[in-house]
């Protein structure tokens, strides 16, 4: 497999349906600009920047960036744009919420707002899409960037939000992984004990779309080898697709030793809010960025066909 190919992919699978309407908040620093006119030129999606005029229209003229045809929405400053930019999204104004130069922290406070926001019934969970070289498939984390110490509960609906990325993405059935330190259930170590919890949720159809198996070790959740000699017979053990980690400091380790240690990219998308949200970081590249933005653009373009569908 060439280097590139899985992102290469959903790039072009994201090209041929229509740009995803995107919102995106205080696109006010050259690296988040350029991304989101980088995105459009790659037609992933149509950009409505929301943040204020002046400043965004100098940073286009200081890097020689087109804004020709685009609509940006006047706002003061940073906690203005999130606000406006979410209520965009609540209005039907756009398919996608995009993070621009402002901080995580204070775009999530106003999607997560009881009475303004863009929450659901789901828990709003992150997944990275990993590009792993050497590593046949792509890879799905969560959640390693937003829910700390997840519970049972939220744990349900990580897993259930990452697969039904995986299947609006156009990629099947995933083989999802519940991640631990060992293989067996004991109760000295928690994280086997929620495992063995979710399997069992799968099983009685709490969790819908896929084959789930765990406790399961890093190795032999991604190595047929390691599965092999610890005996484990499983149609996910050492195939798996989604890897569900313990906690946020487990999932942050695992992500970034791939990112650093095995040059990997990571793209990553934000779930379980009324639409895709993009959060992109300033050491992300090029391609990793106009992966985040294919991810989120196909999953739209699959919910619009879904709304259609229902309508009918």
């Amino acid at each position: 497999m060439q280097p590139g190919s899985k992102y290469d992919r959903l790039i072009a699978a994201a090209r041929s349906n229509p740009p995803a309407l995107t919102v995106i908040a205080h696109p006010c620093d050259a690296t988040s600009l350029r991304g989101a006119l980088e995105a459009r030129d790659e037609r992933l999606i149509a950009p409505v920047l929301v943040g204020p005029r002046h400043r965004i229209i100098e940073v286009a003229k200081a890097e020689g960036l087109d804004l020709g045809g685009i609509e940006i929405v006047d706002t003061p400053h940073s906690h203005a744009s999130a606000a406006e930019a979410v209520k965009l999204v609540r209005e039907g104004r756009g398919e996608l919420l995009m993070k621009g130069s402002l901080h995580t922290d204070e775009l999530m406070r106003e999607v997560a707002a009881s009475a303004t926001g863009l929450r659901t019934e789901r828990r709003i969970s992150h997944v990275f899409i990993m590009d792993v070289p050497g590593h046949a498939e792509t890879l799905f984390i969560t959640d390693a960037a937003i829910n700390i110490f997840p519970d049972v509960d939220a744990k349900r609906d990580i897993v259930q939000n990452a697969v039904d990325l995986w299947a609006g993405i156009g990629l099947g059935v995933p083989r999802v992984a519940i991640l631990s330190a060992v293989e067996t259930v004991t109760t000295k170590i928690p994280s086997t004990m929620e495992a063995a919890a979710l399997c069992k949720m799968a099983d009685r159809g709490q969790i819908t779309g896929a084959l789930v198996d765990g406790p399961l070790a890093f190795d032999n959740a991604i190595s047929p080898e390691a599965a092999e000699i610890k005996g484990i017979k499983s149609p996910v053990a050492g195939r798996a697709q989604i890897l569900v980690v313990p906690d946020l400091e487990a999932g942050n380790m695992l992500a970034k030793n791939l990112t650093f240690l095995s040059h990997a990219d990571a793209a990553g998308i934000v779930l379980g809010a009324r639409v895709p949200i993009v959060l992109t970081s300033r050491a992300d590249t090029v391609r990793t960025r106009l992966a985040s933005c294919a991810v989120a653009a196909l999953y739209a373009a699959a919910r619009r066909r879904a709304s259609s569908v229902a309508a009918v």
